[in-house]
């Protein structure tokens, strides 16, 4: 496996319930992550999904960044010189999908990082993406896919509508009801299939210890 990288990230868990046992259930195997605004933590969900899906069942899995964010998951892991996601959908000589996984070794799962394409004025189709996911879901168990805010990037809807299931963020004490309810209709009309939702940096008015036994 090419790109080997030792460093290390935190995972921190989702503060909603664990969502891993839904997507064992339902055999969702191609997962997307976003959120309504930016800055709700798909990535830090992302990581926290992935790991726990690592642990739960016996077959390998792929963490693919697909966020244009200048904090993504790529950038943490300081894998900006890797080839990746965009590589493969947008190079005229697009590499072998082999030499873009990356194994990190404080994580228990692959990454697949976002690229050294420099991003231009493409824009992300069905045609192209299509073929990548079936790639992955041939090679991995399950591939959990860390994407931006649905309304800050067109690829959004199109990733949206080829996953087996999307996982919607919110940013407790941020997000919006309104505007969380839009991107919930948005991605519903495209054709997505919700499949739940994490709410995170929930903020306890009462005891942390008398909240998880109500």
């Amino acid at each position: 496996m090419d790109g080997s990288s030792n460093k290390s990230l935190t995972i921190a868990s989702p503060s909603e319930s664990n969502l891993t046992s839904t997507v064992l259930d339902l055999d969702l195997r191609i997962l997307f992550l976003t959120a309504a605004n930016a800055g709700a933590g798909t990535t830090t969900s992302a990581l926290a999904l992935a790991s726990q899906l690592a642990s739960m069942s016996s077959g390998q899995v792929l963490l693919v960044d697909a966020s244009h964010s200048e904090s993504n998951l790529t950038q943490q892991l300081g894998l900006t010189k890797e080839r990746g996601f965009r590589d493969l959908l947008f190079n005229a000589s697009p590499p072998l999908l082999q030499d873009c996984l990356v194994n990190v070794s404080s994580l228990p799962f692959h990454i697949l990082p976002n690229g050294r394409h420099i991003r231009g004025a493409e824009h992300l189709t069905t045609e192209q993406l299509a073929p990548l996911l079936n790639q992955l879901g041939d090679r991995y168990r399950f591939v959990v896919i860390d994407g931006d805010a649905v309304y800050s990037a067109a690829d959004t809807l199109v990733i949206s509508t080829l996953v087996d299931g999307v996982i919607m963020v919110v940013r407790a004490e941020d997000t919006r009801w309104e505007v969380a309810q839009a991107a919930v209709q948005r991605l519903t009309q495209a054709g997505a299939k919700l499949v739940g939702s994490v709410f995170n940096r929930r903020k306890y008015y009462m005891p942390k210890w008398l909240y998880k036994n109500l």
